[in-house]
């Protein structure tokens, strides 16, 4: 069996044992969140395009608790202006979606006693899955696997940080991608990605806020489709928002709206070049129910 078909079959596997395995107990007991986002900027930035980009970003995401840890799933849907434009066409921008999923097993909720220490709330095992696709000429078909170690601090609210065993394949169809000594279809070699997320809310005033986002630090993971050395990728995503249901109507935690921002260096691991850097602040809203 070649590398392409092992993390293929391990990812179904992953897949099922998350699903099925684990977040079924998550209706039995427990808390959930659930909310669809709105994003908006014009300053973001893909790998050999010179222009900047407008994105409208629709987002879906469902975190919930259960006996044992917790689960984690965000859908991301991407629509980039004529800058970034889907395959066969002059003037249509591009579509992306752009699904996450971590599952979480908390070393105190299993044993009961929980790992802490200081600022350290607990331990715990994060599994996972990223999948992509983009209507591009480049066509992307991203696979990623991620298992490792997670530490979640005592802060209000949450702020884990976990180093984990990260695993990637992906797809390009452009030229250069098919030539006889390049490869359009390539897994990656193992790297380790390091991670932190957090969501903490706090008051300026009576202002009730909450500043939240993630960083990942990716490890270089070989060749690429044309045998070029992949860089280290940095990717933060960041932002503060008000909670505007609480404000205007004292609903608390439904409608949030404020800024945020992305930075990502050596997108995609690519080593620098054009578009391979984004500074992208963005408007956000966010409904929950």
């Amino acid at each position: 069996m070649n590398q392409g078909s092992l993390i293929v079959r391990s990812g179904q596997t992953l897949v099922v044992a998350l699903l099925l395995g684990c977040s079924l107990p998550a209706a039995a007991e427990g808390s959930s969140d659930t909310f669809i986002g709105y994003r908006y900027g014009t300053r973001f930035r893909e790998p050999n395009i010179p222009d900047e980009i407008t994105k409208n970003i629709v987002q879906f995401a469902h975190a919930s608790t259960y006996r044992y840890g917790s689960n984690y799933l965000n859908l991301d849907y991407f629509k980039s202006d004529g800058n970034d434009p889907a395959s066969g066409t002059d003037s249509g921008g591009a579509v992306e979606f752009y699904l996450t999923y971590r599952h979480q097993l908390q070393y105190g909720k299993l044993t009961g006693k929980p790992l802490a220490y200081g600022f350290i709330r607990d331990m715990a095992l994060t599994a996972g899955f990223d999948l992509n696709t983009k209507n591009t000429t480049l066509a992307p078909r991203k696979q990623v696997l991620v298992v490792g170690p997670t530490v979640k601090f005592d802060v209000p609210g949450f702020l884990d940080v976990g180093l984990w065993y990260y695993r990637e394949r992906n797809h390009c169809a452009i030229a250069p991608c098919l030539a006889p000594d390049a490869h359009s279809e390539v897994t990656f070699d193992p790297t380790y990605l390091l991670n932190a997320s957090w969501g903490i809310p706090f008051h300026a005033g009576t202002l009730p806020l909450k500043f939240q986002g993630f960083v990942n630090f990716v490890g270089k993971k070989g060749k690429d489709y044309t045998n070029r050395d992949t860089a280290k990728e940095t990717l933060l995503r960041t932002s503060l928002l008000l909670d505007v249901g609480q404000v205007v109507a004292g609903h608390k935690g439904t409608v949030f709206a404020g800024v945020g921002y992305e930075y990502w260096h050596n997108k995609y691991g690519n080593q620098p070049g054009v578009g391979t850097q984004v500074h992208a602040p963005q408007l956000q809203l966010e409904w929950h129910f």
